[in-house]
């Protein structure tokens, strides 16, 4: 009764499962049995054949009847996700379902064919039908960059026999329908030339074959054509762009043969004069012009530089109108072929205000701290000017936008002081552009750089990355594994940047967290200082500090939680059924019982997690295994068939209950199955029933262990109580013929408890123990501490009377005993 008000609370996602298991079970032992019966037949087909094309006639061709397909549930069985075919049972014919593509199906793998099982029922019967996919001529030769001309730059002067290398075409198609030839269209210039592969397949090169003239024909237009041999033939088609590059047969020419041009004394170096221009008639790298000055003699040679690309003729040094007023310079143009056409170029020099100002920095302090206050002078500036009047008056100015200015302080003294407060982790240095112009037409001006660096103080704390961090580290890890790495950054330099890592003490599960975890002060590294288990703790919490090296020192603070992952360490605990090693539990079922009955249930847990904690069952041992079967998920056992009145009435089955970690751990429990009507039935079959032999064998072992441990301690203790007994025998002998006196020795546990004399404190402890499979009980007494005294002085007779008269009560079995 109690096994049908179980079954009536089952979940329904049970019974469905179960079905799926039965499913399952029939195709295993379809697989199991198709040697029983098979035949197989082939054939052959081309590729891209409609759906719903006849393959062939499988009844015919196998000889079977068209009522014996149709009452034997005849289907295909395939292991592919795509069904290429399908099974008209009604006419016995086997038809395309899925369009066949050769060149996808196999790609270049000849012959391409793919294989399935035709399965037949009562009586089974297996047959293998192999299709065989032909291939067609579908696919045209393709080359890799069809849309794209395949483009050649040919010198007119390029030697005949010259080959140029083209693209190979593709052909999906394999056999005759793959690529056979090329062909290139007609001209007067090139041929073409096919080659062989060691895999068989071709490419070709275009070859030179008569001189081309860039001035009868400047361009080629080919074609290239790859055909397969098909039926019908199919082409692929690819352009060829033949360009003919020009030879060298023309000089440059200058647009005027004297070019005249202005330029200030003392312009600056790398100021633009004139710009020269000089063409030529050829093409390509032909017409490609240099520019260049030719050799000059005097200081011209070096006053004045020309862009060879550009034919710009710049300042290369000092211009003194006092030193020279006309310079003459010859530019040359000159071809890629070495072909120079020349022109002449005359430039004036003006008189202007040729002295520019001269700056002297004459303090200048750097590095500066950072919290200096605005005001502060950071250099102080002599500038001088030799000209004079208006050319030789000046006025200072910092480029860019600065946290600076200039005043003036003394005649022709200049101070730099900062504007405002500085922030060396925004803007570490400064470089400082100071500009003297005067007032000359046009105004001259000179600039000096000042390389200000910024010294830091200790105004930032170190900051995290992160605002916390999670890691994770598996259990029944080794000491001293890395888990996880903090890191911090400092804007500040330095000392003050170096950051020290420290571990805060705080408490995990009543420990400190230094019992866990360690952290490396230098790298931020934390590693584990003990081996984690992730039933005890599932994780760690613990705080991090990070602080620099600054004066006074600046930290901060990031939270760490460390996660432990679970490893698959614990097997599987069967809580039900409960084994026992001295009595027989066993599940009754019926002689009436139907297909699909509820024996019982096997009760697994896991103490892991995740899929560590999913358990499987499966029958190990049965005593018949057509009758049982256990749920795979849910340990249900059920009966597969219907219980006869031939079926022993004891039936017992080993389940292996597993679970899914890697490496999986496994518990077995053994199930005892009563097939009985009523329970005397039961009683008269299972009152001999045999204890687990594997327990008795362990049982008889630990026995064994246990009486030689307890023989050994049984003979160490007689021969240590016979030596203490002989040593003591001899020490009273030794003192009884001695004439010395004796002095009583009484132990620090002695106390005058009767008033008269002194006695030990006497104390008795009980042990109880009980066995379940012995039925036995063992009873341990302690002795009391002391029971040999030696009395030499005849006053203390009362003492050793009184003693004895103890030792005789005790060893009475009714005298009262403390426990303890």
């Amino acid at each position: 009764m109690a096994t049908e008000r179980y079954v009536s609370t089952m979940p329904l996602r049970w019974r469905w499962y179960c079905g799926l298991r039965r499913q399952i079970g029939l195709l295993m032992l379809l697989l199991h049995v198709f040697n029983i019966v098979g035949g197989q037949i082939r054939y052959s087909i081309p590729e891209e054949m409609k759906k719903g094309s006849v393959i062939g006639n499988v009844a015919q061709d196998l000889g079977l009847d068209l009522r014996r397909l149709r009452s034997g549930r005849a289907r295909i069985v395939t292991g592919e996700n795509v069904h290429y075919t399908e099974l008209k049972t009604d006419k016995g014919i086997l038809v395309v379902n899925e369009r066949i593509d050769r060149e996808q199906l196999c790609g270049d793998v000849t012959p391409c064919s793919f294989s399935f099982e035709m399965i037949l029922e009562n009586p089974m019967e297996l047959h293998r039908i192999t299709v065989e996919a032909l291939d067609i001529n579908d696919h045209a030769p393709v080359f890799p960059n069809k849309d794209k001309a395949i483009n050649f730059e040919v010198s007119e002067s390029t030697l005949v026999g010259v080959q140029f290398p083209l693209q190979s075409a593709e052909d999906l198609d394999v056999g005759q329908n793959a690529l056979q030839d090329y062909i290139l269209s007609p001209n007067d210039n090139f041929i073409l030339k096919q080659h062989a592969n060691p895999d068989g397949s071709k490419y070709v090169e275009m070859v030179l074959q008569k001189p081309l003239d860039r001035e009868q024909r400047s361009h080629l237009s080919l074609k290239l054509i790859a055909v397969d041999g098909g039926t019908p033939q199919r082409s692929g088609t690819v352009n060829i762009d033949v360009t003919v590059l020009d030879a060298n047969d023309n000089i440059p020419v200058f647009n005027q043969s004297v070019y005249k041009a202005f330029v200030g004394e003392n312009t600056m170096k790398g100021t633009r004069i004139i710009t020269v221009n000089a063409t030529d008639a050829d093409s390509g790298l032909n017409g490609l012009i240099s520019y260049s000055l030719s050799k000059m003699k005097g200081s011209a040679a070096n006053t004045f530089r020309i862009d060879e690309n550009t034919g710009t003729i710049y300042v290369s040094s000092l211009i003194d109108f006092e030193k020279e007023k006309k310079y003459e310079v010859r530019v040359e143009a000159k071809d890629q072929g070495g072909l120079i056409g020349t022109s002449k170029v005359i430039i004036e020099v003006t008189d202007i205000n040729d002295n520019a100002p001269v700056i002297n920095v004459m303090s200048f302090s750097s590095p500066i701290s950072e919290d200096s206050p605005p005001g502060t002078t950071i250099a102080i500036l002599n500038v001088k000017d030799a000209d004079s009047e208006r050319n030789g008056e000046i006025k200072c100015s910092i480029e860019g936008k600065l946290p600076f200015k200039i005043e003036s302080s003394l005649t022709n003294y200049y101070n730099l002081i900062s504007d405002q407060h500085f922030d060396r982790e925004s803007v570490s240095e400064y470089n400082i552009t100071i500009t003297a112009t005067d007032f000359g037409s046009p105004p001259l001006s000179s600039s000096t750089k000042l390389h200000l660096k910024i010294s830091d103080v200790n105004d930032n704390a170190p900051l995290f990355d992160k605002n916390s961090y999670s890691a994770y580290i598996t259990e029944n890890n080794s000491p001293g594994f890395s888990i996880f790495a903090v890191s911090a950054r400092d804007s500040d330099w330095n000392q003050n940047a170096r950051i020290s890592y420290l571990l805060e003490d705080t408490q995990v599960s009543g420990s400190p967290v230094s019992t866990y975890v360690s952290l490396n002060s230098e790298s931020g590294v934390l590693s584990a200082v003990r081996s984690f288990d992730y039933e005890q703790i599932k994780q760690l919490q613990l705080v991090v500090k990070a602080q620099d090296g600054g004066s006074p020192p600046l930290s901060s603070n990031v939270t760490v939680t460390i996660l432990i992952q679970d490893q698959n360490d614990n097997p599987p605990q069967v809580l039900y059924p409960v084994q026992t090693g001295s009595s027989v539990v066993a599940e009754m079922v019926p002689r009436s019982a139907d297909v699909g009955y509820l024996v019982t249930k096997v009760v697994a847990v896991d103490v892991d997690s995740g899929q560590n904690a999913w358990l499987s069952y499966k029958l190990q041992k049965v005593t018949d295994r057509a009758l049982f079967e256990v749920g795979s998920q849910n340990g249900e056992i059920r009966t597969i068939r219907q219980v006869t009145d031939k079926d022993a009435v004891k039936q017992r089955l080993s389940v292996i209950v597993e679970d899914n970690g890697q490496p999986s751990r496994s518990a077995t429990v053994i199930v005892n199955v009563a097939v009985a009507d009523s329970f005397p039935e039961v009683l008269s079959e299972f009152s001999d029933f045999p204890h687990d032999k594997e327990y008795n064998d362990n049982l008889t072992f630990y026995l064994v262990l246990a009486l030689a441990v307890v023989s050994f301690l049984f003979i160490t203790c007689l021969v240590v109580i016979i030596s203490v007994k002989i040593y003591r025998w001899r020490q009273s002998r030794i003192l009884y013929h001695s004439n010395l006196p004796v002095i009583p020795y009484f132990p620090p546990r002695y106390s005058d408890t009767l008033g008269t004399t002194g006695t030990l404190q006497h104390v008795y402890n009980y042990e109880v123990c009980r066995t379940t499979d012995s039925r036995k009980s063992d009873c341990k007494f302690g002795r009391a501490g002391s029971q040999n005294v030696l009395i030499m002085d005849p006053s203390c007779s009362g003492t050793m009377q009184r003693m004895q008269s103890e030792k005789s009560i005790l060893d009475e079995p009714d005298s009262p005993l403390e426990v303890s």
